[in-house]
């Protein structure tokens, strides 16, 4: 059902919202996408990293009212939220949780549907539409999102559903390992920079933005490094389905040799997104769980990696 009509409610994330008249200012040093570029027009993916230029958490964010929306992992809200209390001491900025007081639904094919709300949303990757306090966004292989506050979740939901058949949100996370785009959970925090789940190509990382936390090291990786470990697509044929932080092995090396980033089912077993080690995808030869473990085959990502493009957001 991944690539046919139908809506289904994204409960798999929450929301931050950071708000006041410092809220830009705020966040531009904490997050790796530039907030310069955002209007009430434009979203972007993102993320916030360590020192070392590790990945604490990713992201969309979005403006809203007097400040800025992240929807992320539900496992990620609370600690997120505690870690940049700390930073935001200084700050007039205000940090909540406001989980509770939205709601969102994943759209496939649903632009129809969009238009009986009176959003005429634009096919332009990370578009965004809005009318009263609904938000559509366009994702970057064509599905939609639409944002509402939580008090008209029932009459939306029935509305969609009046037009497009309800999914499970497996067929969302399906789309989104084909469509190559990498999260970040509880499992896998600190496990990777945002380059080698793509992070860059997707428009989540800019290069002339200036200083934000880890930005030395994720700079230097895109001009100087060389780097190992990348986000590959791959389908297992039966089997369970494997966790976020799940490792990969080969017979190229003793140790892991990569990480499940996201996992979806198919009719016949499943597919996804792992951060794997060049050397291993070279050698084709991939495990889910220990070296003997289910044999993995790689397939393609929808989109190209293109440096010197990337160095231009």
């Amino acid at each position: 059902m991944a690539d046919s009509a139908y809506f289904c409610p994204l409960s798999h994330e929450g929301l931050l919202a950071v708000r006041g008249v410092d809220a830009a200012k705020f966040l531009q040093g904490q997050v790796t996408c530039n907030l310069s570029y955002l209007d009430e027009t434009t979203t972007s993916l993102g993320a916030r990293c360590t020192p070392k230029g590790r990945m604490i958490s990713s992201f969309r964010i979005l403006t809203q009212g007097e400040g800025f929306l992240l929807a992320l992992a539900s496992d990620l809200v609370e600690a997120q939220l505690a870690d940049l209390k700390k930073y935001a001491v200084f700050s007039k900025s205000t940090l909540t949780d406001e989980s509770a007081n939205w709601v969102r639904f994943g759209l496939s094919q649903g632009d129809g549907a969009l238009l009986a709300l009176g959003l005429d949303l634009p096919q332009s990757a990370d578009s965004v539409t809005r009318k009263g306090d609904l938000i559509a966004v366009r994702l970057s292989d064509g599905r939609a999102e639409l944002w509402a506050p939580k008090d008209e979740a029932t009459t939306l939901e029935a509305r969609l559903a009046a037009q497009l058949p309800q999914a499970p949100l497996d067929a969302w996370l399906l789309a989104q390992v084909r469509a190559g785009i990498g999260q970040v959970f509880g499992a896998t925090r600190e496990l990777f920079i945002p380059q080698m789940i793509n992070l860059q190509a997707l428009g989540g990382v800019s290069f002339k933005k200036g200083c934000y936390t880890g930005q030395e090291i994720v700079a230097r990786m895109q001009y100087l490094g060389k780097l190992k470990r990348r986000l590959y697509r791959l389908a297992l044929v039966a089997g369970e389905l494997p966790q976020p932080g799940v490792e990969l092995f080969s017979p190229v090396h003793q140790s892991p040799v990569g990480e499940v980033v996201l996992a979806a089912p198919t009719t016949d077993g499943c597919e996804l997104l792992a951060v794997l080690q060049e050397d291993a995808v070279n050698d084709g030869r991939i495990h889910l769980g220990a070296a003997d473990g289910p044999a993995l085959n790689l397939l393609d990502l929808p989109y190209t990696l293109n440096a010197d493009r990337e160095i231009q957001r």
